[in-house]
């Protein structure tokens, strides 16, 4: 008598889990991983070039000058001996902030900095609300000719001014002569004036450009509004337009200081015509004879670290400042 062999049913094969997926059916972790890391990819190619120029021409040479600074040539027995470098520690540092003649240049670069910038962010201002009103014809010939003079190198107009400057062979001071007006241009109390000058005739033209441009993003909406609340030119520059170009007057006035800091072509060249400015007149030509005049490199850096930090710290004060201000006028809306 056979048995009948039961027959098993087939076994069961679990199939893997599918993927979760998003509306739309891509799956969502894997996709937005690598969508992550393409977005990261991008990124890093973009920004390489920044911080490769970053390292290469500032904080190499940052890390170089502050190396220099702790140390000094000195040569042993009474000046007769080979010169060797060795490590002074904090000696430049003080010899630079006790030289009566580094801290006079930093008092000359603050004066300098309360003419020039204030004149150069209200004038670059006024031009560029005088542009964007409409009231100048030819906007695109009057950008390009304001501009201009932004385009000469530094070196080139300041060579242009101390010709107008000079006696004997300036048109202006022959002109005004004629009139029985005596102008010394490089005098004590007008040297300063005649540097502010050349600073804001290369430069206005560029940060009337930079506050055209912002006030070109404007809402015209917001103008029209004004107008129709009654409104007049004036008061629309000053209280409507300005205020929404913020950003860019605090940018302008940044980077205006910093510039403003690094005084150095103007009074170089207008020193060989007038002995009011001296080789240590500020604190870059004080760093500019100490390395190359009197070939002191370590005290050439112990004073391009200090301007650093000078520089750093006011950059710092003015953009807390604005800040502070921003917030401040925001809450009180």
């Amino acid at each position: 008598m056979t048995s009948a062999t039961p027959v098993s049913a087939p076994a069961e094969t679990t199939a893997p889990p599918a993927p979760e997926r998003h509306v739309g059916g891509a799956p969502a972790p894997a996709g937005r991983g690598s969508a992550r890391r393409r977005e990261l990819g991008a990124c890093g190619v973009l920004m390489t070039p920044f911080f490769v120029l970053m390292v290469t021409v500032f904080l190499i040479p940052v890390a170089t000058a502050v190396r220099l600074s702790f140390f000094s040539d000195d040569q042993p027995g009474l000046g007769f001996g080979p010169e060797r470098t060795v490590f002074a520690g904090l000696r430049n540092y003080t010899a630079v902030v006790t030289d009566p003649t580094f801290l006079g240049g930093l008092g000359i670069v603050a004066l300098y900095c309360l003419i020039y910038i204030p004149l150069m962010v209200a004038g670059a201002l006024a031009l560029a609300l005088l542009l964007d009103s409409g009231v100048v014809r030819l906007r695109g010939t009057a950008q390009l000719a304001l501009f201009l003079p932004h385009a000469v190198p530094g070196i080139i107009a300041a060579l242009i001014w101390l010709y107008l400057y000079t006696p004997g062979i300036s048109p202006v001071i022959e002109v005004l002569g004629k009139a029985d007006i005596t102008v010394d241009f490089l005098g004590v109390h007008t040297v300063l004036p005649s540097i502010v000058n050349i600073a804001l005739w290369s430069n206005l033209g560029y940060n009337m450009v930079v506050f055209y441009a912002a006030l070109q993003a404007v809402p015209r909406e917001v103008i029209e509004a004004s107008v129709v609340d009654g409104a007049g030119p004036v008061r629309t520059a000053l209280q409507v337009k300005a205020p929404l170009v913020r950003s860019s007057i605090v940018m302008v006035a940044m980077f205006t200081l910093i510039f403003a800091l690094q005084l150095f072509t103007e009074p170089m060249l207008l020193s060989q015509s007038t002995p009011m400015i001296n080789s240590r007149f500020s604190p870059s030509m004080y760093i500019y004879d100490a390395a190359f005049t009197r070939n002191n490199y370590g005290l050439a850096a112990a004073a391009s670290v200090v301007l650093l930090l000078c520089t750093v710290a006011l950059s710092y004060g003015v953009t807390r400042w604005t800040n502070r201000a921003a917030a401040a006028e925001e809450g009180s809306r």
